[in-house]
């Protein structure tokens, strides 16, 4: 029991807290640190949320994006130490908890209804 307690203490500390609210079907713009070489810098992926993973500390997103024709699915470590920022640009009303059905679509059907504020 008490080697329990001491991971939820020791993973407390790494939790990010400046996390915007994220959902399925949101467009992200998320902020990668990339290194190369001996300079490091933050490289944008944009995409749309397509499932999330919520485990505390180890919480991932799923995000999706066309890349030259290509449909291009990248999974983020929500509290990751390279993972710089992340903005919600877009807010999607969505029906399921994942959609995987979108790598089905092509075009104009891959976009999804907009959330009325």
């Amino acid at each position: 029991m008490k080697i329990k307690n001491l991971v939820q203490i020791i993973e407390k500390d790494q939790l990010k807290t400046e996390i915007p609210q994220i959902s399925i079907g949101d467009t992200v713009k998320v902020g990668v640190l990339i290194q190369e070489g001996n300079k490091q810098r933050v490289q944008p992926y944009e995409g749309t949320v397509i499932a999330q993973h919520k485990a505390g500390l180890n919480s991932t997103i799923t995000v999706r994006r066309i890349f030259q024709g290509i449909g291009v699915e990248r999974i983020f470590a929500i509290h990751s130490p390279s993972l710089k920022n992340i903005e919600v640009i877009r807010q999607a009303k969505v029906r399921k908890a994942k959609l995987y059905y979108l790598r089905d679509r092509i075009g104009k059907a891959t976009r999804l209804k907009q959330k009325n504020a």
